[in-house]
């Protein structure tokens, strides 16, 4: 089933415009998640190399995730070198990036509201098989959860009504802002997915398997009908569509996320991108963003952007937007070599009266 639905998908995008393909740094990320689909399958999708390390983060020290012999003998010196056994605790709660997760968590919790969209029942599925799964107060978060979960506190410490009723997310990984925001049917959300293939296979497969295959529409059943915002609400819980029927997508929505996969496309992709965002008039954008831009990719065989994205770039592509606030810590990420991961929300501008 899915091997048809990559070919269907991949054929039909032989004949779109260059803007709605993957660009440089995604097009060898597809390379390698094709191959990783062909070779071991989906249902353990969390724990294929190609998977963590594109789009599935981890806490886990950078590398170690997808070299676990390194990290089985770098944690038997520690037990090794370490004498107490409550110095052997804090080593391996530190080596397996349990310390981190745990800190995120109590942002999580100190900054939390009982307010939509609601998230404190959240707990996430272990559908893909993860490879890092982290369990606080009797519910399982990873990485990717965590993120999300941050973001949407800081988005209900600066809109105080927000609705989230009809969510938009391009690059959404493998659904996690879709699995907590459908979640708890308190936030009543209609969640939509656009991303390129085969990436778009992974969160197709997520979603329907947390929620059912009849709740989330796939690219096959999309193809076959008019993208009326209302119309897909009314018969589904989400939809994971591709890069070039975005276009085609008609209403309004209340939210427009975007976390990370911006910074890996050139400016020119990401500005066509909010274009669309603008035409579909949603009330506010949340982005996570590196301010000081992704790595270069001086040539061809190199693994980043040709040109970088950063901060002050999105207001210049938003012109129908306000800049509410900007976060780094404690809702972002500051990292060790300088490049910060940075929150950004605009909310869109009121028309001038007369």
């Amino acid at each position: 089933m899915w091997k048809e639905l990559v070919e269907s998908i991949s054929n039909d995008m032989d004949n779109v415009d260059e803007c709605f393909r993957p660009t440089h740094f995604w097009r060898m990320g597809a390379e390698y998640l094709q191959q990783d689909l062909d070779t071991y399958g989906i249902t353990k999708f969390r724990s294929l190399p190609s998977t963590l390390g594109y789009f599935v983060p981890t806490y886990l020290f950078n590398g170690m995730i997808t070299e676990p012999k390194k990290y089985a003998e770098l944690a038997s010196r520690c037990q090794d070198i370490v004498v107490t056994p409550k110095a052997k605790l804090f080593m391996t709660d530190f080596l397996s990036g349990e310390s981190q997760a745990r800190a995120d968590f109590r942002v999580y919790l100190a900054s939390q509201s009982n307010r939509a969209p609601y998230t404190e029942h959240f707990s996430e599925s272990k559908v893909g098989e993860p490879v890092e799964h982290f369990e606080f107060e009797g519910r399982n978060y990873s990485r990717s959860s965590l993120n999300y979960l941050l973001g949407i506190n800081f988005l209900k410490q600066h809109i105080s009504d927000l609705s989230v009723k009809t969510v938009v997310e391009i690059g959404g990984g493998f659904g996690s802002l879709g699995e907590i925001l459908l979640s708890d049917e308190r936030n009543d959300t209609f969640y939509i997915n656009v991303d390129i293939p085969p990436t778009c296979i992974f969160s197709t497969f997520y979603l329907q398997s947390v929620f059912g295959q009849s709740h989330v529409a796939d690219y096959s059943v999309l193809s076959k009908q008019a993208l009326v915002i209302d119309d897909l609400r009314s018969k589904h819980k989400a939809a994971i569509m591709c890069p070039w029927q975005l276009p085609s997508l008609e209403g309004k929505i209340d939210l427009f996320v975007n976390f990370i996969s911006f910074q890996e496309m050139e400016p020119d992709i990401v500005e066509n991108y909010l274009s669309e965002i603008d035409r579909l008039q949603s009330t506010y954008i949340l982005l996570r963003n590196l301010r000081e831009g992704k790595q270069l990719a001086h040539d061809d065989s190199q693994v980043g952007v040709k040109k970088a994205i950063k901060s002050d770039d999105y207001d210049k592509f938003l012109p129908d937007y306000e800049l509410l606030a900007t976060n780094v810590l404690p809702f972002g990420y500051q990292t060790i070599d300088g490049f910060h991961s940075e929150l950004r929300l605009y909310r869109r501008k009121q028309p001038k009266l007369g």
